[in-house]
């Protein structure tokens, strides 16, 4: 979401303010899954139309609804409810029209959505959807089809037939929870010498970093009981990465940032959570942002 896009960005690159979200090189879309995401603008078709059916029954009626989302809007701006209202149609149901790489939106986590459309981006939908699987492999290899096909939210078959595509370029590898692939120009990566890691960092719920299915979980969170405070049936809270290791979860509440730990943190690492805490660039938070330890 737009909110904890702010704090994922934040906790990769520096000099991130409570703007940045809104750079004009950044745009919202309805992207894996039908989740709001925060992309690149240039990058809109690769996490959307790379998304569309194969299946030409599915491929049409999306295609519809953003001709008809087109035309009811015809070069303005609307919440979804109000667009839905309009056609006719359940609001929910216009992500689907997002997946033709024509419908943007902005949302600010707290009201509805605002939905307008733009011009389809020359790209083949097999050509950026190629492309979102080399980027999903890049950040999330090793990885599986079926696994690649659950992130993106789109069928198994499709899913496959992107790796088989992609096959001259992948290497096989064995991980200990299983076989998967990554893209062979990332080895050098993977065979590289570990680098020193930040000594905190608060990753929002969500966070690209720990969004992850089934056995994958196990990788970054060996033990089966911490896996399920951080994983939560319902919203996941935020994770606390110490020393390039999650060790606890976090949630926050208007200045004041609730961490909860799962090992007893040294006076350094808590100096650190806390300096990383106060230098959250939150939007409308007014004075100082307070670290409660639980």
């Amino acid at each position: 979401m737009p909110r904890a896009a702010l704090l994922s960005i934040h906790a990769r690159v520096k000099g991130t303010k409570p703007t940045t979200w809104e750079d004009p090189s950044l745009v919202q879309v309805w992207g894996p899954r039908y989740s709001a995401y925060v992309v690149a603008a240039r990058d809109v078709a690769i996490f959307t139309l790379g998304r569309l059916p194969d299946e030409p029954k599915g491929r049409a009626a999306t295609e519809e609804l953003a001709a008809r989302l087109h035309a009811h809007l015809a070069g303005r701006k609307m919440t979804y409810g109000e667009a839905g209202r309009g056609l006719g149609v359940i609001p929910n149901s216009l992500r689907y029209a997002a997946r033709t790489a024509t419908v943007l939106i902005r949302w600010d986590g707290a009201r509805l959505p605002t939905v307008w459309t733009v011009s389809r981006p020359e790209i083949d939908p097999r050509d950026a959807r190629l492309e979102l699987a080399r980027r999903y492999l890049h950040v999330f290899g090793p990885a599986t089809h079926a696994a690649f096909a659950k992130w993106a939210g789109i069928s198994t078959q499709e899913g496959s037939s992107a790796f088989d595509a992609l096959r001259g370029s992948l290497i096989g590898v064995r991980t200990p929870v299983g076989d998967g692939w990554i893209l062979a120009r990332d080895e050098p990566t993977f065979r590289a010498a570990r680098t020193r890691p930040a000594q905190a960092r608060l990753l929002p719920s969500g966070d690209t970093y720990f969004l992850l299915h089934g056995r994958d979980r196990e990788l970054l969170v060996p033990n089966s009981a911490r896996r399920r405070l951080l994983w939560t049936p319902r919203v996941w809270p935020g994770a606390l990465l110490v020393g390039g290791e999650i060790v606890g979860t976090w949630r926050r509440s208007h200045e004041t940032v609730t961490i909860e730990t799962w090992r007893r943190l040294s006076r350094a690492e808590r100096d650190a959570v806390d300096a990383e805490a106060e230098s959250l660039p939150l939007p409308g938070v007014q004075g100082r942002i307070v670290t409660r330890w639980d």
